[in-house]
């Protein structure tokens, strides 16, 4: 384990923020240039994609924003008290349906920017190629364009961005949760 949490300390080193582990503030440091190839200061892990963000292809943006909406709902769900692995998973699929990524993209829409609307709209229109088994075709491609704009942010280091509409997200569909 690294980070605070490592050492007992719930406080972040100096230049950390408190909800990114050690080495993934999202910047560089000071100073430092990236080496030519190297990923950005930003991503998680030092494996660059093939191309910058904005040249990745829709598909390829929702195939990786899938994954990091995946880490957000877990951390989200895990932040409950019940901890029962079952119920975790049960309540992880009311956020990760298709029908679901679609609802909160609906709520997030009106604070998107032109360039997060234009990605939306390029992973909407993103021929897949397969058919949804448990979704219409419509949330189904509601929620590429939900992962498409998750995965864009992920890899252009919105990471501040990515994480406020994730929470506004989770917020307001929570309390859409309730009140059925």
């Amino acid at each position: 384990m690294t980070g605070p949490e490592a050492n007992g300390s719930p406080l972040p080193r100096s230049g950390q923020n408190a909800e990114e582990p050690a080495g993934m503030t999202g910047r560089a440091p000071e100073g430092a240039a990236a080496a030519p190839g190297a990923a950005p200061a930003a991503l998680w892990f030092p494996e660059p994609p093939s191309k910058p963000a904005r040249l990745l292809p829709p598909l390829a943006l929702a195939y990786i924003g899938d994954a990091v909406f995946e880490v957000a709902v877990r951390q989200h769900v895990i932040a409950r008290p019940n901890l029962r692995p079952h119920h975790l998973h049960r309540l992880s699929t009311k956020y990760v349906s298709a029908k679901a990524q679609a609802g909160l993209l609906a709520l997030l829409e009106p604070q998107l920017t032109e360039e997060e609307r234009d990605v939306v709209r390029q992973g909407r229109n993103a021929k897949s190629g397969t058919i949804p088994k448990n979704a219409n075709v419509l949330d189904y491609r509601h929620a590429t364009a939900f992962e498409s704009l998750i995965g864009f942010l992920y890899y252009t280091g919105a990471h501040d961005r990515l994480r406020s509409l994730i929470a506004q997200g989770f917020e307001q569909y929570d309390h859409e949760l309730e009140g059925i």
